[in-house]
């Protein structure tokens, strides 16, 4: 196994959130529109996800940084990112070394239409699902990230999805929601519209090990 890392987890702890409020605000019907993944999740009402996701300069740069230099990217490196979304974190990491190959996919349309010009301009971007098998080859990338998209996945789509980021990549860097408390357990479960697998962290260890995932992780809470 690969290091537990801390990259993401400060950007998590800065928002607040009405757990309560969400789960009783039509959740079902909330959970349905936002597992579309279009429009409404990024860019429409809070409450079928980021309630307009826009990029902020250098809110992601912290994230960029650490992974550049903990990974020890440089012009050349190839990075391909996992449900990449609107793909604010590689603008960033494009501004940090230009020189970069990044490729990113994703499910959502609209989350890909709206990456940077940027980011557009140098990176391959396309439309793919995170579980199905890559269409790369044997350690194609010197790093694989996939942020906030793994839970997503139902277990027997995780297998794939794991097992393609450890094929593929020759380092990896996965990041997605756990608990460590039944109050955790709780409020993602209040919280969360499109999570697939409510899994604690030692369920998720064990399961990066089942399925011969050996790079890095972290787990964001909802505290």
């Amino acid at each position: 196994m690969g290091h537990l890392r801390n990259f993401v987890t400060p950007l998590h702890k800065a928002t607040a959130r009405d757990y309560i409020g969400r789960m009783v605000d039509e959740k079902v019907k909330c959970m349905l529109k936002a597992k579309e993944y279009e429009f409404d999740y990024w860019d429409g009402d809070r409450r079928f996800g980021y309630g307009g996701y826009k990029y902020m300069p250098g809110r992601w740069a912290p994230v960029a940084k650490a992974l550049i230099e903990t990974y020890g990217l440089k012009a050349g490196s190839r990075v391909l990112d996992v449900g990449c979304g609107k793909g604010f974190l590689l603008h960033e990491m494009l501004i940090l070394e230009p020189g970069l190959e990044i490729v990113g996919f994703d499910i959502s349309e609209h989350g890909l239409a709206s990456n940077t010009d940027e980011v557009k301009a140098k990176a391959n971007l396309f439309r793919y699902r995170a579980q199905d098998a890559y269409p790369f080859g044997d350690k194609s990338f010197d790093l694989v990230i996939s942020l906030a998209t793994l839970h997503n996945l139902r277990i027997f789509e995780l297998k794939t999805a794991l097992s393609e980021i450890e094929r593929v990549g020759k380092q990896a860097y996965v990041m997605l929601e756990s608990y460590r408390t039944e109050q955790e357990l709780f409020n993602v479960q209040c919280w969360a519209l499109t999570c697939e697998s409510f899994f604690d962290t030692a369920e998720w260890i064990w399961l990066y090990r089942h399925f011969g995932y050996t790079g890095d992780y972290e787990f964001i809470y909802f505290e």
